[in-house]
């Protein structure tokens, strides 16, 4: 009964955003080149544009202790239902191998519903955005958290000088971890360089500081190529820099976005 109330306000303000929504331009901006979430683990701070459907897909393989753990596909959908506003879903993912409480284990995890507001770019020339998000406990028995985990986002970017721009995240979590909450602040930050029209590479750190547990200190490396304007190829790894953060991951994933309806 007291998760109702969150997933209640949840639902009207995403019925406002798609009424809303309806009072639109979409398609003006659909020839803009893809940004996706992806690979890195700061979000983007642009939303898709009206109209789009954007889907995000992935594959990962991460080291801990000896343990290797895969998962897939890692898939995020991302609808503009208005000029600055998105929905966004992301599907059960499958791990074969995680290590649980139980033991090692095989299975899908909570999928999660959000919505993106993007505030930027402000006049300083920053791109802001605002991502809430509750994840719901639809995963196997092992894997899920069986409960609704709230997660607040604030992305934002800055380009620079030279084909660079700097980017980073700052977040709130409220996993479930046995039956207690785990409150968990992260924040991160990347410096991206735009190698080529259509090819990037970044290299980013990331700390997860949880109440419970000691902090996840991370380094991530990747790069991402665009073969058309709406598709992109991505790689990445990182590297664990505390004992608490796996000890390395490797990933490679495949994006593309459709125009999905346009205002008449």
């Amino acid at each position: 009964m007291p998760h109702y109330p969150g997933v209640l306000f949840f639902a009207v303000t995403v019925g406002a955003l798609v009424f809303q929504a309806k009072a639109q331009t979409c398609g003006a901006n659909a020839h803009r080149p893809i940004a996706t979430d992806r690979p890195q683990i700061t979000s983007s701070s642009i939303v898709v544009p009206c109209g789009s459907l954007q889907f995000e897909n992935g594959f990962q393989g991460t080291s801990n202790g000896g343990q290797r753990t895969f998962d897939l596909p890692e898939t995020a959908v991302r609808f503009g239902i208005a000029n600055k506003t998105e929905l966004r879903f992301t599907a059960p993912d499958y791990f074969f191998n995680v290590d649980t409480a139980s033991g090692l284990t095989n299975g899908f995890a909570d999928l999660s519903l959000g919505l993106k507001q993007q505030f930027g770019p402000t006049r300083g020339g920053f791109d802001v955005s605002l991502i809430p998000s509750v994840s719901l406990p639809s995963g196997a028995n092992l894997i899920s958290s069986h409960g609704y985990d709230p997660t607040v986002q604030l992305p934002w970017s800055h380009s620079l000088p030279m084909n660079w721009t700097v980017a980073g995240m700052f977040s709130l979590m409220w996993p479930t971890q046995g039956s207690r909450r785990n409150l968990t602040g992260q924040a991160s930050v990347f410096f991206d360089r735009l190698l080529m029209p259509s090819w990037d590479a970044y290299i980013e750190y990331s700390g997860a500081f949880p109440q419970r547990g000691g902090p996840q200190n991370v380094i991530d490396f990747g790069t991402a190529y665009k073969p058309t304007p709406h598709q992109q190829l991505d790689f990445h790894c990182s590297f664990g820099l505390s004992a608490a953060a796996p000890d390395h991951s490797i990933g490679f994933g495949y994006s593309v976005r459709v125009q999905a309806f346009r205002s008449k």
